[in-house]
């Protein structure tokens, strides 16, 4: 089932006890092209995966009726669905015992949606579930891999936070163009709450120091003076 010109929809099933967390998410996947039902309880994400046979399924561990665990494990036996375990639980015991009982992946709370999209898109390729990806993304010697979250200057991978990924793959996908700081908020991190200018600004200032050989003078992530940010055409 295809989406827009870079993404496929899937069936996507979100199940968590925290309602506005559980909105957050459907937005964002909503707004990746993709169908989302969301429930709240470990009974009812049992209900619906065996009628409305999801492509994945997003699992939260702690809910009411059956736990996440269990809903994996029952899941796993029933089915080859991906399952994405996100938790509060954050000990490295929990998430083995998560992988052990048949989730694909497994994110510690509290959640950036930015990168719990990407993870989404990385998981939907390697099960075939989507037939189309986000190509890895050339400016110069800078590569943005949206599929695998992964950044490359000069083929030397660079560890970026959720949201320096989401500012530089913003500018990279069109060098030249300057996004004001609105503009960033808006594309990059959509239906967060916690983002200001000044906050846009700290992140740019963290992501020069990471990919820049001189953040002085930065050769990829520009600064237009009264406007914004541009990604330098190469």
């Amino acid at each position: 089932m295809l989406g827009n010109n870079r993404r496929v929809t899937a069936r996507i099933l979100v199940a968590d006890d925290d309602a506005k967390h559980a909105q957050l998410i459907r937005l964002y996947l909503e707004r990746e092209g993709h169908q989302v039902i969301t429930v709240g309880d470990g009974r009812a994400a049992l209900d619906v995966a065996r009628a409305r046979k999801p492509d994945l399924v997003v699992l939260d561990v702690m809910m009411p009726l059956v736990d996440g665990l269990d809903v994996c494990r029952i899941l796993r036996a029933e089915s080859d669905v991906a399952i994405l375990m996100v938790t509060a639980r954050s000990s490295e015991n929990d998430m083995l015992l998560g992988l052990d009982l048949g989730a694909d992946d497994y994110l510690a709370k509290p959640v950036s949606p930015r990168e719990l999209t990407a993870r989404i898109r990385a998981l939907l390729r390697r099960v075939g579930a989507a037939g189309e990806t986000d190509a890895p993304v050339r400016v110069g010697d800078l590569e943005v891999d949206p599929d695998r979250f992964e950044v490359r200057v000069r083929a030397v991978p660079v560890v970026l936070t959720a949201k320096e990924f989401a500012i530089l793959e913003l500018l990279a996908r069109e060098p030249g163009r300057v996004f004001t700081r609105t503009q960033i908020i808006d594309k990059a991190f959509g239906f967060e709450q916690d983002i200001s200018e000044r906050t846009v600004d700290a992140h740019v200032v963290n992501l020069r120091r990471k990919i820049e050989e001189n953040p002085a003078e930065p050769r990829y992530v520009q600064t237009v003076y009264g406007r914004g940010y541009r990604m330098a055409e190469q």
